[in-house]
């Protein structure tokens, strides 16, 4: 049987305040329109962004495939141009390739020191910076990332999930978005943050029969768009054609709950963290009994934390 399907809600013209006071405390997906992004969404054409991002190398992803893979790495780290990863991520086939004439390319923009320096450009491109407003959703001491994407057309994603609200500002170009609730975590075969289910519109319900449970929530974006994606919701992007977005990451919980060396905002947080380290050493401990013990007080274990740690709210 599958799962439910939701069309993620769309709201043009929507204010700060209402989005702060009204939108944001529901902490669902949500598409705004009609946001004041500046110039870019009709300046950031392929020509302009070659002469104006410059020579500056950047590292990529390159896949043989259109499905990128995460936990298999079906994909190679190069460097390039950017303003020849622009050129070459805008075309079908590839005169110059590293792989295959027809491979695709994702750019997911790093600080100058991606182990200590977060994405912001504002810094890695500053002649671009001019040209796009971050919407005021939040504080400016919030802030705590700008990621630039491009992407080739037919380009797919992994499903992830991060730990820190964010805004994906599609600027040219078309993507596809599918999000899932983070309490459906359990039917989305997960290693670390990401789902190991790739195919999402056709998966193999043979080998991950939980996935039909999981309550699917679509929208496509077109320039000049605005995802709201809520901390810990699960997100899978195809990009249906060339296209340039800018995720805005911001910080909604307290500085120090975050792992101070995350520099991509998908670390978990240090509690969190420190929840799984013990919860491994309980099983450990566990697995000094016979089996039919540790079977036994594995599921008491299970029950202690869904009555103590689920929320009384649980969908």
């Amino acid at each position: 049987m599958a799962g439910q399907h939701f069309t993620v809600t769309r709201l043009e013209g929507v204010s700060r305040e209402q989005f702060m006071q009204h939108l944001y405390p529901q902490r669902k997906p949500l598409v705004l329109e009609g946001i004041d992004l500046g110039p870019c969404t009709s300046k950031w054409t392929v020509d302009y962004l070659s002469q104006v991002g410059g020579k500056k190398e950047v590292k990529i992803h390159v896949a043989a495939v259109a499905q990128m893979d995460f936990i298999s790495k079906n994909f190679v780290y190069r460097t390039l141009p950017f303003d020849q990863l622009v050129q070459r991520a805008a075309e079908e086939k590839h005169k110059e390739f590293f792989v295959s004439e027809d491979e695709k390319y994702y750019l997911r923009s790093l600080g100058e020191d991606p182990r200590k320096d977060v994405a912001d450009i504002r810094k890695q491109f500053p002649l671009l910076k001019g040209d796009i407003k971050f919407p005021e959703f939040f504080r400016e001491e919030q802030f705590f990332s700008s990621v630039f994407r491009i992407s080739s057309p037919g380009l797919q994603l992994w499903t992830h999930y991060d730990v820190m609200d964010n805004l994906l500002i599609q600027v040219t170009g078309k993507k596809r978005v599918v999000l899932f609730s983070p309490r459906d975590a359990q039917y989305l075969y997960l290693k670390g943050t990401k789902s190991e289910v790739l195919n999402i519109d056709n998966p193999d319900l043979a080998k991950y029969p939980l996935f039909s449970k999981a309550r699917r929530y679509e929208c496509s974006l077109e320039a000049g768009d605005v995802l709201f994606i809520p901390a810990l919701w699960f997100h899978n992007v195809i990009s249906e054609e060339f296209g340039v977005g800018v995720n805005i990451f911001w910080k909604h919980l307290p500085s120090e709950c975050y792992d101070k060396t995350d520099t991509y905002g998908n670390k978990d947080p240090t509690a969190a963290s420190r929840a799984a380290q013990i919860l491994d050493k309980a099983l450990k401990t566990l697995a000094e009994l016979p089996e039919e013990y540790r079977d036994f007080y594995a599921r008491r274990m299970v029950l202690h934390i869904q009555d103590k740690a689920y929320s009384k709210n649980s969908e």
